[in-house]
């Protein structure tokens, strides 16, 4: 028996059956990008031709914006990141939706770890040996958006072209403004930026399958 204001079954999971195929293959498709990106720049410890050209364009901000971008950028730090998973999660308790606050720590950490990897991985530098790609505020970002937009879908029942267009509308806006933060602070390169933003799109879909795979099994086994 279930016992009322829980979650219960697939129904309640938070990779809503409309939008699994399209995110599936935007998550397959982002981790061919972010593969071909590091084979591209294993090893550099310099801009390329891109990120020359990207940086000239979007540097010599105000400091009016250079400070909005710090604000961006705190998003990312520990204790700024760590605020928005906190608060995301007790909102999703409040509702009594569990699997939902499972998915903003899983997406989030899932993303996180796959940028710290990646970037020993790869190896690109920038700064005098600091590892580059790809960005970790930009996959941190990019996940949480994801995911916040992934559970206003299910919540809302919207459809298969309607659900993943939020969501990677969201995903895009939030991996754009932190992208720019990153570049205007010459943090990174900005194709580490859009490495973070591929590493994020590739790792939140198959983390939210997972999420719905294990509760799903812990459900059925505990009947």
């Amino acid at each position: 028996m279930q016992m009322a204001g829980t979650e219960a079954g697939p129904g309640r999971g938070v990779l809503p059956g409309p939008v699994r195929g399209r995110l599936g293959a935007v998550a397959a498709l982002a981790a061919l990008v972010v593969a071909g990106l590091g084979v591209l720049y294993g090893g550099d410890s310099g801009p390329g031709r891109v990120d020359a050209r990207v940086r000239a364009l979007l540097g010599g901000v105000g400091a009016s914006w250079r400070a909005f971008a710090e604000a961006v950028d705190f998003l990312g730090e520990p204790v700024g990141a760590a605020a928005l998973v906190l608060g995301t999660v007790t909102g999703c308790l409040l509702l009594r939706r569990p699997r939902a606050a499972v998915l903003v720590v899983a997406g989030a950490g899932t993303a996180v770890v796959a940028t710290t990897v990646l970037k020993s991985v790869v190896g690109r530098t920038i700064h005098g040996g600091y590892l580059a790609f790809p960005s970790g505020h930009t996959a941190f970002l990019t996940a949480y958006a994801l995911v916040t937009a992934l559970l206003v879908t299910g919540r809302l029942g919207l459809g298969r072209t309607a659900g993943p267009s939020l969501v990677l509308a969201a995903g895009t806006a939030a991996g754009a403004v932190m992208g720019w933060a990153q570049i205007v602070l010459d943090a990174h390169y900005p194709t580490d930026v859009l490495g973070g933003w591929f590493t994020a799109l590739a790792v939140v879909p198959a983390t939210a399958w997972l999420v719905d795979r294990v509760a799903d099994t812990a459900r059925l086994d505990g009947r």
